[in-house]
């Protein structure tokens, strides 16, 4: 059993690429997608204008207001029924779920976030609607698929304190359903062939090598490593950093193709 993620920019771009690719894998898997972009393209059409605030480390992220939050919940759901149709209508068992069905996926809304403002200026604001995923129940995740191929998760997770869903970064949510429910591989499909350094792609990295790694890239990718080797440290077997928008992106990364995170 495996992992996929697929950023916003593969969603938006390459779409059909991905549906093929897991159409194509022989066995079963979970999922989780982004889409930020079309989030934000559905938020202008409603005339509501997307916050993107930066945190003290150089990371980009949206800001959700209760407003956007109700897009948010509106496209990712509409993301998601569109690639489950496309499996369906192949023959293939799968389902649509996020994190609020059956509390799959639980979280704890940010109530403070730190941000660098206009001014570059360290200031605190109020966390909105995003959460940070405190639990997996990975014994339901697990279950559904003996009888599911493929499970398409989207990045919405629930606080059962507040009452409310809540958006969480896609990497966290494919992070912590791998480690949880100790998948064979986690492969996180982005916008370029894997984790650039000296210009070229890193083909090969241990979960030490990658931690240090982590210190020399960008802001994104830096991120991805760290949660990568403790992927890896968590009993996850390997993880892969690889382009979503080549054809059969999911084998190929299997088959090595990209930045492969292991200790084995």
């Amino acid at each position: 059993m495996i992992v996929v993620k697929a950023g916003g920019r593969v969603i938006k771009n390459a779409l059909q690429n991905v549906i093929s690719s897991i159409l194509q894998y022989q066995g079963k898997l979970f999922f989780v997608h982004g889409g930020g972009d079309i989030v934000s393209d559905y938020s202008k059409k409603m005339g509501i204008e997307p916050v993107f605030v930066t945190s003290p480390e150089g990371i980009k992220s949206r800001y959700t207001s209760k407003e956007e939050l109700d897009v948010y919940v509106m496209v990712m759901n509409f993301i998601s029924k569109t690639i489950v149709n496309s499996l369906v209508k192949n023959g293939k068992y799968a389902l649509s779920i996020s994190g609020v069905d059956y509390a799959s996926v639980k979280a704890e809304r940010k109530k403070r976030i730190m941000i660098i403002d206009e001014r570059g200026k360290k200031r605190i604001i109020d966390g909105g609607y995003t959460g940070r995923i405190t639990q997996v129940n990975s014994e339901f995740l697990i279950k559904m698929l003996d009888f599911i191929d493929y499970i398409v998760i989207s990045p919405i997770a629930v606080d059962i304190n507040e009452g409310t869903m809540l958006n969480v970064d896609g990497d966290q949510m494919a992070f912590n359903i791998a480690k949880a429910t100790k998948a064979d591989a986690l492969i996180l499909l982005t916008d370029v062939k894997g984790v650039i350094y000296n210009d070229s792609v890193v083909s090969k990295l241990t979960s030490e090598e990658a931690k240090e790694l982590s210190k020399k890239v960008g802001a994104g990718m830096n991120r991805k490593l760290l949660m990568a080797a403790s992927a890896i440290e968590s009993g996850v077997r390997k993880v892969v950093i690889a382009s979503g928008l080549d054809s059969d992106s999911i084998n190929n990364a299997l088959k090595g193709y990209g930045t492969v995170i292991s200790n084995e």
